[in-house]
């Protein structure tokens, strides 16, 4: 199938909201997503954007049978590790079903690699939770690890009242 992986614009944000709910759904959150498109083309499309994105793109004569021709999408943003250096985290990758295996998961995933070493990052990281067998067969054949029992991290996080409980503990200035 005849696809385009391109840099996102803010004009692509409705669509990128609709794939975020889309994999919400599938990763059976879908109560869990409380952004807007309006609030990813503040953080995402402004001077010092908190990520990047890219969109997978088909030909109007190949759109869904809903009639959208942005059919997947990346986004990922930058970390850096006091052991290793920069980094890319990449937060969400998404196809929709019916545009799956044709290779367009693997073109996004290729294309945030190389956004990544063109910006000296040592490696990519992500998350896959642990029932979704297929997309971590999926990374795991291009050569992803599995660092759950190899090195045993867990990860973890603050939100909601904890994180303002944290703030609030902040030494004063």
């Amino acid at each position: 199938m005849n696809f385009k992986i391109r840099a996102a614009a803010a004009e692509d944000c409705k669509e990128i909201s609709r794939m975020i709910m889309e994999l919400a759904v599938y990763e059976k959150m879908p109560d869990q997503v409380k952004i807007s498109h309006e609030e990813l083309e503040r953080d995402g499309f402004c001077q010092n954007p908190f990520f990047e994105c890219l969109v997978a793109e088909v030909p109007e004569e190949h759109k869904s049978t809903e009639g959208f021709t942005v059919v997947g999408y990346a986004l990922y943003f930058y970390t850096y590790s006091t052991w290793k250096g920069r980094s890319i985290y990449l937060e969400d990758l998404y196809v929709m079903p019916e545009f799956r295996g044709n290779g367009i998961g693997k073109g996004l995933l290729s294309k945030v690699a190389k956004v990544g070493k063109e910006k000296q990052c040592v490696r990519l990281q992500l998350s896959v939770l642990n029932w979704n067998t297929p997309t971590r067969d999926f990374y795991a054949a291009k050569g992803a690890q599995d660092l759950t029992d190899s090195e045993g991290w867990h990860f973890i996080r603050f939100d909601g009242q904890n994180l303002d409980n944290l703030a609030n503990d902040s030494p004063k200035d």
